[in-house]
C-alpha cells in the first residue's frame, strides 16, 4: 500500500504542476536556501469556505484576513487593525480606531465600511461566529467604527478577534473558495479537498513572508510519509503513535496548544427530552461514578497509552489562559475512589469485575470520534485503565455526526478556546441542547449559572476572570466533565525549515494551527 501510495503522491506532483522547491545554493555556506516549501498539515487546510462571515477562523487560524484584535503573546488580546479602541462605562458600545495602512490583496484600502459589511454579514448568518449580543455596528468615518451591544457581554472583544474582515468591493457567494483578504498570505490556486497553494500579499501590513510560494497538499498517513521520505515534502502533520518515525533529513517538532480531549458526564438520569430525543445517563447521573472516575484514573498513564507520552495532563481549562483556575490535584488515588463507590452503593456483588447498584451495572458506553484517532485511542486507554475501578468503559468509534447528538452517550469531546464563552457555552444550564456544542452534560447548577451571568455583565477582563474562575471552582466539585489530556501536535519537519514559536497556546484545530505565524517562517 505504502508504494501505491507513493506512486499516486509522483503522480499527483505531476498532475498538479507541483515541483520541488526552487533552491538558491550560497556557495561560500554550502547551503541551501528554499524560496518555496510544500506541506501537508491535516484535511481542512484544503477544505474550503475560508470565509469569516460563516465562521472560518474561529476554531483555527485564518492566514487570509485580517482582526480587529487577535490573541497573541502569553494568550492575550492585542490589536491587529486596530489601533485603539475604547469601551463605554456600561459595557455597552465599543469605539474602534482602526489603522489607515491595511489594504486587501488586490490593494483596495480597508476602511470602516469594509469592518461593517464584514459584521453585518456575519451576524446575517447562523454560524460559529456568535454576534447575537450585538445590536449594531456603524462607520463614523473611514476609520473609525462603532458597535452598539444588545446587553453587556464581557468576552465580545474575543467575538471580535474571531471574525477576519473581508472586503465589501469584492465579496460574493464564491468567496469562501477564493478569499482576498488583508492578511498575510493570498490563494494563488486551489483545488478542494487536493492542494492550496499560497502567495504572500505584497500589501500586507505586518512582517512580509520570507517564502515566495506555499503549497499544501491533502494526503492519507501512509501518502504522505512516503512523500516525506522521498524529499517531497517539508513539512508533515503525524498522528502522536508514528512521530518517532524516523525520517533522513527531518526532525519532530511538537506543538502545545490549549485544546483537551474531555469526556462529557451526563449529570441526569436517562430520559427524553423536549426534542424526543434520549439525554442523560442512568451511570454517570451519580455523583459517586464522576468523582472516582475524576480522581482514580492515572491520566499520564492514558496519555502514554493513547498518545504515545506526547500531551500534558490536564484536570480543567489550560492554566496559561488568563480566565482559568488552573486547577490541579492528585489523581490515581485509586483506593479513595473505591471508597467513594462503596460508600454509595456500587458494589461488585456477583464478582465479575464490574460493579453495580439498584441493578444497573457500572458499564459506560463512550465515543471516539472516527475521523480523529487520538481521541477515540484516548478512549481505549481510559477504558483500560477504570477497570482497576470496577467500572467497565466501552469504548466505540463514531462519525462525529452521532457522537455529537447523542445527549445520552459520554463522547471524547476537544474543548480548548481562548474565549473565556467556552465555560458559558459548556456548563451554564440555559445552554442545554443548543445547537451542538450546549452544554452536553446536562449540567445544572444554580449557584454557577449565577457566577456565569456576573462573568457577562463584568464590564473589565479583570473583573470577569474572577467571576470565570470562580464558577470553575464551583463546578469542579460536581465533575460534569472529565478533563484528561492536553495533546501535543506533532510533526516532522525538513531540516532547515525554522518555525519560531507562537509564544501562546494556539487551538489544535487538527493539525492546521501549525500555519498561524507561517509568514515568520524561514530557510
Amino acid at each position: 500500500m505504502r508504494k501505491i501510495a507513493a506512486f499516486l503522491l509522483v503522480m499527483m506532483f505531476l498532475a498538479v504542476g507541483c515541483s520541488p522547491s526552487k533552491n538558491v545554493i550560497n556557495a561560500e555556506k554550502e547551503a541551501v536556501v528554499k524560496d518555496e516549501i510544500v506541506i501537508s498539515a491535516g484535511v481542512n487546510l484544503v477544505a474550503g469556505g475560508f470565509d469569516p462571515t460563516a465562521g472560518y477562523g474561529v476554531w483555527a487560524p485564518d492566514i487570509f484576513h485580517s482582526h480587529l484584535l487577535q490573541v497573541k503573546e502569553n494568550n492575550q488580546l492585542a490589536n491587529d487593525l486596530a489601533a485603539s479602541y475604547d469601551i463605554s462605562t456600561d459595557g455597552l458600545t465599543y469605539t474602534f480606531k482602526i489603522r489607515d495602512d491595511a489594504k486587501f490583496a488586490d490593494g483596495h484600502p480597508l476602511t470602516s465600511e469594509d469592518v461593517v459589511f464584514t459584521f453585518e454579514t456575519t451576524k446575517s448568518k447562523a454560524s460559529a461566529a456568535d454576534l447575537t449580543m450585538l445590536d449594531s455596528v456603524e462607520a463614523l468615518d473611514a476609520s473609525t467604527v462603532v458597535f452598539q451591544l444588545k446587553y453587556p457581554w464581557s468576552p465580545f472583544v474575543f467575538n471580535l478577534s474571531e471574525v477576519g474582515i473581508v472586503p465589501k468591493h469584492a465579496y460574493n457567494e464564491t468567496y469562501g473558495d477564493h478569499p482576498m483578504g488583508s492578511g498575510a498570505w493570498q490563494v494563488a490556486e486551489f483545488a478542494i479537498d487536493q492542494k492550496l497553494i499560497l502567495v504572500p500579499n505584497e500589501h500586507y501590513y505586518g512582517a512580509m513572508p520570507k517564502f515566495k510560494k506555499v503549497t499544501i497538499l491533502k494526503l492519507d498517513e501512509d501518502a504522505a510519509l512516503a512523500a516525506a521520505k522521498s524529499g517531497q515534502l517539508d513539512l508533515v502533520l503525524v498522528e502522536s503513535e508514528f512521530a518517532n518515525t524516523q525520517v533522513e533529513g527531518m526532525k519532530l517538532y511538537k506543538m502545545s496548544a490549549m485544546d483537551a480531549f474531555v469526556i462529557n458526564l451526563p449529570t441526569i438520569p436517562e430520559t427524553i427530552d423536549s426534542s424526543g430525543k434520549k439525554a442523560g445517563n442512568n451511570v454517570t447521573s451519580d455523583l459517586a461514578i464522576r468523582q472516582a472516575l475524576n480522581i482514580g484514573i492515572n491520566r499520564q498513564l492514558i496519555t502514554q497509552n493513547a498518545l504515545n507520552g506526547f500531551g500534558q495532563v490536564t484536570y480543567g481549562a489550560a492554566a496559561e489562559l488568563p480566565w482559568s483556575n488552573g486547577d490541579k490535584f492528585e489523581d490515581n488515588r485509586v483506593e479513595e475512589a473505591k471508597k467513594i463507590l462503596e460508600d454509595a452503593g456500587w458494589k461488585d456483588t456477583d464478582g465479575d469485575g464490574i460493579r453495580e447498584k439498584n441493578n444497573v451495572k457500572a458499564e459506560i458506553l463512550i465515543t471516539g470520534r472516527s475521523n480523529d484517532l487520538a481521541r477515540y485511542n484516548t478512549v481505549v486507554a481510559l477504558a483500560e485503565d477504570v477497570k482497576k475501578l470496577g467500572i467497565q468503559i466501552i469504548p466505540k468509534s463514531a462519525p462525529w455526526s452521532e457522537c455529537r447528538d447523542a445527549r445520552n452517550l459520554p463522547t471524547c469531546w476537544v474543548f480548548g478556546q481562548p474565549n473565556p464563552i467556552e465555560f458559558y457555552r459548556y456548563y451554564d444550564s440555559s445552554q442545554i441542547g443548543v445547537a451542538v456544542i450546549g452544554n452536553p452534560a446536562s449540567y445544572t447548577n444554580p449557584e454557577v449559572d449565577g457566577v456565569i451571568k456576573k462573568a457577562l455583565a463584568a464590564t473589565n477582563s479583570d473583573e470577569a476572570n474572577k467571576y470565570w474562575q470562580e464558577g470553575q471552582a464551583l463546578a469542579q466539585r460536581d465533575v460534569p466533565y472529565l478533563w484528561i489530556v492536553r495533546p501535543e501536535v506533532t510533526y516532522l519537519v525538513r531540516e532547515g525549515l525554522e518555525i519560531p514559536s507562537l509564544k501562546k497556546l494556539p487551538t489544535r484545530g487538527q493539525g492546521i494551527s501549525i500555519v498561524e505565524n507561517m509568514n515568520d517562517w524561514s530557510w
